[in-house]
């Protein structure tokens, strides 16, 4: 048994916040939640901005992104 988080858009379409593979036919369960997804969301941003900041000062990101800094 496994929890995913999603987002129900305006068409009331379910979309999950990450990717998952399942077997055709797989049962799911939604709970729908009393809360503004923008707030969860603001948190989520806050809460991942240090593991992102360690992504974003691998040698491999600075190489990637080094043209642009030449531009300065």
């Amino acid at each position: 048994m496994r929890t995913l988080e999603a987002i129900i858009d305006e068409q009331g379409i379910v979309h999950l916040m990450e990717p998952v593979k399942l077997p055709a036919g797989r049962r799911v369960l939604v709970t729908i939640l009393d809360e503004d997804p923008v707030v969860h969301l603001s948190e989520a941003a806050l809460l991942s901005e240090r593991a992102l900041a360690e992504d974003w000062t691998r040698p491999e990101e600075e190489a990637a992104w080094a043209h642009l800094q030449q531009a300065q």
